[in-house]
């Protein structure tokens, strides 16, 4: 799935703002999620086939890392986000095109709140692509994997990443979860899309 999640030069007078979290996150984050939506990007969604390739590539990542939110206890740092999963929507969506559901990767191990905020970053970023990404869906496919989120949501998680993520080392701490997500998405494209040599 292509992720849309969303410069600090020191002055005399006046100290300059704080960068957001959400800002240094996406400034960390960038050339990942570049990657990332250049692997994505190749998957026709216009065509079933195309679109259901779309959706396996995503599944292995996703689970795992949905299951590792789960197992963190991520409902009890951002209240309702059990509700909001889409693990089930994927697995539908999947079998509602003909394909079998893959294995979940292996999930990534979260400790503590700013690896947990990190790797949600990601995931509550690409619900962001999805609401654009719908829009390229051809008409009768399902797509409750991609249906857009409630804006509110996204909100109120920026709030907490500013809130939770105040210092330097539970930004990096944020920062080295997120990137490891994106890297399990790649590496979950790039197994669908590219042939295994056998020799």
């Amino acid at each position: 799935m292509r992720f849309l999640p969303d410069h600090f030069a020191p002055q005399a007078e006046p100290a300059p703002p704080a960068v957001s979290a959400r800002a240094a996150l996406r400034a960390a984050t960038a050339q990942a999620h570049a990657r990332l939506d250049r692997l994505y990007s190749a998957f026709d969604l216009g065509a079933p086939d195309g679109y259901a390739d779309f959706l396996l590539a995503h599944a292995p990542a996703f689970l795992a890392v949905e299951q590792a939110l789960d197992a963190a206890g991520t409902d009890t740092l951002v209240p309702g986000w059990r509700a909001r999963m889409r693990s089930q929507s994927l697995r539908q969506d999947i079998a509602a095109l003909g394909r079998p559901i893959p294995a979940p990767a292996a999930a990534p191990l979260l400790c503590g709140e700013p690896q947990t905020l990190g790797a949600m970053y990601v995931l509550e970023g690409s619900r962001l692509g999805a609401a654009v990404l719908i829009r390229q869906v051809a008409a009768g496919l399902p797509t409750a994997f991609l249906a857009p989120g409630n804006p509110a949501h996204w909100r109120a998680f920026i709030s907490r990443l500013d809130l939770r993520l105040s210092s330097a080392e539970s930004l990096a701490q944020a920062t080295s979860a997120a990137l490891a997500v994106f890297t399990l998405f790649g590496q979950s494209a790039r197994a669908l899309s590219e042939p295994v040599s056998l020799e």
